[in-house]
């Protein structure tokens, strides 16, 4: 559960959003086994969130230039909103004993 709610630290640290749960996941991986399972989605899930306001941010600021990147601001703040919830939803099923697949999940640790 701390895996993904540690990556609400994120609104208070930068980069808290992958630090709180990678360190999490490698200092208790080993006495907890189904941590690996809840620290590798929840960075994964935080590393795509980042690509993905990165890219869409770039996008967004080239657009400006074509009079259309200002419509994808918006999305940027929903893409925001959304990995807050889905990590609250993460946070309740991990207490649950549930493992979570967030959607949209890139798998770059595997």
């Amino acid at each position: 559960m701390w895996c993904h709610l540690s990556a609400l630290s994120g609104y208070f640290v930068p980069g808290g959003n992958i630090l709180g749960p990678l360190l999490i996941w490698q200092l208790k991986k080993d006495q907890f086994p189904i941590l690996n399972e809840h620290g590798r989605e929840a960075v994964n899930f935080h590393l795509s969130i980042l690509i993905y306001l990165i890219g869409g941010g770039i996008a967004a600021f080239v657009g400006t230039f074509f009079c259309i990147g200002f419509l994808l601001f918006p999305a940027l703040g929903v893409i925001a909103v959304a990995a807050l919830i889905f990590s609250i939803i993460a946070g309740t099923k991990a207490n649950e004993g549930i493992v979570y697949q967030y959607p949209m999940n890139l798998r770059l640790i595997k």
